[in-house]
């Protein structure tokens, strides 16, 4: 039966002792199985929700009804390098940054609201 204390800490051997040889890649699966669970559940998935997003940003074009990321609706009036120009009322346009444009909305969606 092993004691709490051998688990905790090592024994210590004399030297020209021939001490217990271990797995060298044994030792290190537990390591590699984290990463690899970290990758498939946190970055992988964020990795393709960013290429979507850049995606949908690059296809922002006059006319789309967009959410920003403030929750605010609108039409797109202008599609400029960096920004894009948002109607969100009558006569109220506000400029956004591409990158704050959160989802575009199928068409006739404001009005419907």
């Amino acid at each position: 039966m092993v004691s709490i204390s051998e688990l905790f800490i090592s024994n210590a051997y004399a030297e020209g002792a021939a001490a217990p040889q271990g797995g060298g890649f044994i030792e290190f699966l537990p390591l590699v199985a984290l990463l690899a669970v970290f990758y498939f559940l946190i970055l992988r998935p964020q990795q393709k929700r960013a290429k979507e997003h850049k995606a949908l940003v690059e296809a922002l074009q006059k006319g789309d009804e967009v959410v920003t990321i403030g929750g605010v609706l609108g039409k797109v009036t202008k599609v400029g390098e960096e920004n894009v120009a948002v109607e969100i009322a009558d006569n109220v346009v506000v400029q956004v940054q591409k990158p704050a444009i959160q989802n575009v909305l199928p068409k006739g969606t404001i009005k419907s609201i």
